[in-house]
């Protein structure tokens, strides 16, 4: 007969008291999960967090963030400065879902500017700097105002200036049959609804809703136009109520990359003249003099636009570019799928550790860090925000949707388009006379080819790896392509609800309360080996059709 055991059992009752008698909470503490002598630098793909008690549903998770001192986004996604990834489509797309894309620099200084210039005219509140013409303008005006621009509905003052007596308007309908020499005076509509200086957004919305009409010019008691607003912009607040605005002027922000040359000094003059809201200071390695004296520039020449500078691992790196200025601090080197830092250079940081190292760092100083690359799931964006990180800034996520520059094409059968390190040799060729522009160099391959400028254009690529007077190109990236994804439109929202859905299994309601649980050690982990990692995947079946989200 086996021996009967003599150990007393608890009351069910007491189960939640019981657990006071434990020395800590189960499973690991930040501070011990990222003991790099223990467990050495770690990936998102390294550790998990354990779940808390659900006692809200995840609609109420709040993914509100601050990604600079003085910006603040509805969700925290970020588009990669690569010039497979953003341009206007992205940036415009991204803003309007809530997060920012970063208009990449590997194009001429007035392209840039012009997509900058898109974005900033996309949404807006009271347009403070609307497009005006005179009578004496043409139909032609209008049309190269649509081509460029996107829109025609343009007022009408007596100098063609703002701040000019209102003497009529021009729509789409005014010119769509018109000869493109017809003067504007002959079309445009002389009968105005227009609102009185002072008039509140919300009262201008009424009026707007009530008339009818597509556009409400603002005037002063003199009849003289100070501002606009447009039907457009209500529907878009109904149908994108996390964008990503400007709290004054309401328009959508606005991101871009510059390096750290001194002609970079020159197009970032031209960005801010558009409207540039943050700048990016695009380097693989951060911690540069050159850098340094970029942020100081900026810092004394643009004193209110937003700085975030980087690529930084390391506590070092971050104290000299928060030392001198930086609003936000861009955390990687080498996690890209599409970059081979780590393993040509021999330089960078696991991930994980590496945004944990520099976000404790940064939150000292009330600096935000972006985590940028190693990005490949909803869950690695949770483990970043967990470890620190303000947002996450993704490249090959988002390479491949719709809204990404270049054409679709098939290899192998599928849908695809091309994504390429800022770092491969396909990037250092760009803009050059006679250069390809193809994402791997070889002829019929691929059918996208990035947006040339009108003439050949300093490299971005090559600036960002300090390569610009290299006789010898030593490639950091490589070429490639990415299957589709279909619209940032219906794939952010995915990524939104599904960050929504882990904190809510963690047991927190925000980012900022997600953030407080691990520094406090309420939120734990637990250390993944390969053999855990290879039970939390799908195994065991024949074959299997994995389907994101509906």
């Amino acid at each position: 007969m086996p021996a009967q055991s003599t150990a007393t059992v608890l009351s069910s009752s007491d189960a939640v008291a019981h657990l006071a008698s434990y020395q800590c909470l189960d499973g690991l503490s930040v501070e011990d999960l990222m003991d790099s002598r223990i467990h050495g630098g770690l990936t998102y793909n390294d550790f998990l967090m354990l779940p808390g008690k659900i006692d809200f549903p995840a609609s109420d998770v709040i993914t509100d963030t601050k990604i600079t001192r003085n910006v603040v986004l509805r969700t925290p996604f970020m588009s990669s400065p690569m010039d497979t990834v953003t341009e206007t489509d992205m940036a415009i797309s991204l803003a309007l879902l809530g997060g920012i894309g970063v208009i990449h620099h590997n194009q001429s200084p007035e392209s840039q500017a012009a997509m900058v210039r898109a974005v900033k005219r996309h949404e807006n509140g009271f347009i403070a700097d609307p497009v005006v013409f005179s009578p004496n303008h043409t139909v032609a005006d209008v049309f190269d105002i649509k081509a460029r621009l996107g829109f025609c509905g343009i007022p009408i003052t007596e100098t063609g200036h703002l701040g000019a007596k209102l003497v009529g308007i021009v729509t789409s309908r005014d010119v769509q049959f018109e000869s493109h020499q017809t003067l504007l005076s002959e079309v445009m509509t002389k009968s105005l609804v227009t609102a009185p200086q002072g008039v509140t957004l919300a009262e201008a919305n009424e009026i707007l809703r009530s008339s009818k009409k597509g556009k409400l010019p603002i005037v002063d008691d003199q009849g003289r136009l100070t501002s606009l607003l447009a039907r457009s912009d209500l529907l878009k607040n109904q149908n994108y109520p996390l964008a990503s605005k400007d709290p004054n002027s309401k328009q959508l922000y606005a991101a871009a990359a510059v390096g750290t040359r001194p002609s970079d000094k020159e197009r970032l003059k031209l960005l801010v003249e558009a409207g540039l809201d943050i700048v990016v200071l695009d380097s693989s390695q951060g911690n540069s003099i050159f850098q340094i004296d970029m942020i100081q520039w900026i810092k004394q020449t643009f004193p209110k636009l937003e700085v975030i500078a980087g690529n930084v691992v390391t506590r070092e790196q971050a104290a000299s570019l928060i030392a001198a200025g930086a609003d936000a601090l861009r955390v990687g080197m080498g996690s890209g799928s599409i970059c081979i830092t780590q393993e040509v250079m021999a330089v960078g940081r696991p991930q994980a550790t590496a945004v944990f190292a520099v976000a404790e760092f940064a939150s000292k100083f009330g600096i935000p860090v972006i985590a940028d690359g190693g990005i490949s799931n909803i869950g690695h964006i949770v483990k970043a925000l967990s470890l620190g990180a303000s947002a996450v800034m993704m490249g090959g996520l988002l390479a491949g949707t719709t809204e990404a520059p270049g054409e679709y094409f098939y290899h192998d059968g599928k849908r695809v388009k091309s994504y390429r390190g800022m770092g491969s040799l396909e990037a250092m060729e760009q803009g050059r006379p006679g250069a390809s522009g193809q994402a791997n160099g070889k002829p019929g391959s691929t059918k996208h080819t990035p947006r040339l400028s009108s003439k050949p254009h300093e490299n971005a690529a090559t600036s960002r790896y300090f390569s610009e007077s290299s006789a010898v190109k030593v490639a950091q990236g490589v070429s490639g392509d990415v299957q589709d994804k279909g619209s940032v439109k219906a794939f952010v929202p995915y990524l939104h609800v599904g960050v929504q859905h882990s904190l809510q299994d963690i047991g927190v309601r925000s980012v900022s309360e997600l953030q407080a649980g691990v520094k406090e050690g309420r939120v734990r982990f637990e250390v993944r080996t390969p053999s855990a990692q290879v039970e939390g995947g799908v195994h065991g079946l024949h074959s299997y059709t994995k389907r994101l989200y509906a």
